[in-house]
């Protein structure tokens, strides 16, 4: 990873750690227990705030760091690593910030509404 990757995914660290240190804000123990639920209402089409194309995206994104075949083969010391550091990173603040939503959400009395949907 370059000078400036690593600058970018550390600060995008820094801002999900800081958002739970938010007066009122979930914590982040309280974001990594929220995530099954929000798996289930995701897959139950109660909760509007991550696609189901999201979703799949993240499940994607561990069948391939589970994964034998790499596109970046781990033999390469460090690039082969990399691509699957960075995955789950991107993955981890996925999770962690729609995680930050979802609770927010069931706080709020669970509207069945999102902004800019329309109703009927």
């Amino acid at each position: 990873m370059d000078r400036k990757r690593r600058a970018a995914a550390a600060g995008q660290a820094w801002q999900i750690y800081s958002e739970t240190l938010e007066p009122d804000a979930p914590g982040l123990w309280e974001r990594v227990r929220a995530v099954p639920r929000m798996i289930k209402s995701v897959l139950r089409g109660q909760y509007k705030g991550m696609s189901l194309r999201t979703l799949g995206l993240l499940a994607l994104g561990v069948v391939y760091i589970v994964s034998p075949i790499d596109a970046v083969p781990d033999v390469i010391p460090v690039a082969g690593i990399a691509d699957d550091t960075g995955l789950a990173l991107w993955m981890a603040s996925v999770l962690v910030r729609s995680a930050g939503d979802f609770v927010a959400w069931e706080r709020g009395g669970r509207p069945t509404a999102v902004v800019g949907d329309p109703i009927d």
